[in-house]
């Protein structure tokens, strides 16, 4: 663990102190599991953070690495907290990439989760992504519509609901995944596709299109 602390020593910075202080138990915070870029906006600093797991410095990373295509000069990450974050393990949230959890929402984020950058994950209710999943750049996932739209009767239409993504996902660049959407286990989520649904359940499938569907049956995918 000193190798580890020592290798990451000046990725250490304010922000960095001030999330382990202000969201875990002493004994966590002390050992400083979570890593936070000179380049994230701390936006909002409420709710909760809690780890799952053994700890260790830099478990988690966020507003770190870099992806050729994007300046990293320019490159901003948020973080806005009013709801909770479960880290179930290790986390790399990219360079630019962006976590926003309203005070209902609760974001469950699996062990060895790779987002690589500019994307963006906005929890109002419930979003639990698996483990080993990888969400490539540009993506959007969030289970609310932000404005609520009624009926003339006032009945309200478009409440948030949760999401649900598998283990050993990779969604493609500039994915859209909405409210309510289920993602099977070993799926590949084709760039650009706009996934709303509960309904596709085959496991190591390419799935993509719009209307989403599935491409190809029993795949396999590595990085």
């Amino acid at each position: 663990m000193v190798a580890v602390f020592i290798k990451n020593i000046f990725k250490i910075n304010f922000k960095t102190l001030i999330i382990n202080f202000k969201y875990l138990p002493f004994t966590q915070a002390i050992y400083l599991p979570i890593f936070v870029s000179r380049k994230c906006n701390l936006l909002v600093l409420k709710g909760e953070i809690k780890i799952e797991g053994k700890i260790s410095p830099g478990l988690v990373q966020i507003g770190y690495g870099k992806i050729g295509i994007f300046d990293k000069r320019y490159s901003r990450s948020v973080l806005e907290i009013k709801g909770k974050i479960t880290f179930k393990g290790k986390a790399r949230i990219g360079q630019g990439s962006k976590l926003s959890v309203g005070s209902k929402g609760h974001m469950i984020l699996g062990n060895n989760l790779l987002v690589t950058a500019e994307s963006s994950i906005v929890s109002h209710k419930k979003i639990s992504i698996g483990d080993d999943v990888l969400i490539s750049w540009d993506v959007l996932i969030m289970d609310t519509d932000f404005h609520s739209i009624y009926t003339e009767n006032g009945e309200k239409i478009n409440p948030n609901k949760d999401i649900v993504i598998g283990d050993r996902v990779w969604i493609g660049c500039r994915c859209l995944i909405l409210k309510g959407s289920e993602i099977p286990n070993k799926s590949v989520i084709a760039a650009n596709t706009v996934y709303s649904t509960n309904k596709l359940k085959e496991n190591n499938s390419i799935i993509g299109g719009i209307p989403v569907r599935v491409i190809k049956e029993r795949v396999t995918w590595e990085i």
